[in-house]
């Protein structure tokens, strides 16, 4: 049983390493893209947020992605008990900026957290964390506005190229750079998360 349980964490450590990996290649390069101006866009406006206290996240903050919603190919969660607002702004086609604590993952040992206005210009507020997870749960490895992953790429860098309208939240039609991996291989390595479910 602990066999098997090693093999599990090590597939774990592979697939999420190809993952991120593959996010490195795919903003290594540079990204440019427009956004329609208001004059020429008939669709209703982007959704807006109340403001709400900042929050200070802490390992235990962070939970099994598969509990958390999913919108499209990333997870949804709040800090704060907003999360309907949270929501409102990741499925708006239009865009918005998510109210303060809302937490967003792609992969079990990434995440980000928006945090109060005037925290972080660059990085729209937003604050990012590389985790190490584990049946026992969650433990941040690093965290702040500026966070290298595993081969030393900044996240923000990434999400820098969603269009402003979306509130540095990348998605498949958000112009951020497309991921080069399979919706398969991203699904395995998210439902793959070692963290407690309850």
């Amino acid at each position: 049983m602990q066999r098997r349980g090693g093999l599990g964490r090590a597939l774990m450590v592979l697939t999420t390493t190809l993952v991120v990996a593959a996010l490195l290649v795919a903003c290594g390069g540079g990204s440019s893209h427009s956004e329609p101006s208001a004059a020429s866009s008939s669709s209703p406006a982007a959704v807006t947020t109340p403001s709400l206290p900042d929050v200070a996240p802490t390992a235990a903050d962070f939970v099994n992605i598969n509990t958390m919603t999913r919108v499209g190919d990333h997870f949804v969660g709040s800090l704060n008990g907003h999360l309907a607002a949270a929501l409102a702004v990741a499925r708006s086609a239009n865009g918005g900026v998510s109210p303060v604590g809302t937490v967003i993952q792609l992969i079990p040992t990434e995440a980000m957290v928006k945090r109060r206005a005037g925290y972080s210009a660059a990085t729209g507020d937003w604050e990012f964390f590389s985790l190490e997870v584990s049946a026992d749960g969650t433990r941040i490895a690093k965290s702040g506005a500026k966070v290298n992953n595993f081969f030393g790429a900044d996240c923000a860098s990434c999400h820098r190229a969603a269009a402003s309208r979306f509130d540095f939240v990348c998605g498949k039609t958000h112009g951020c750079a497309p991921l080069p991996v399979t919706d398969a291989l991203l699904g395995s390595i998210q439902r793959g998360d070692p963290r407690p479910r309850g």
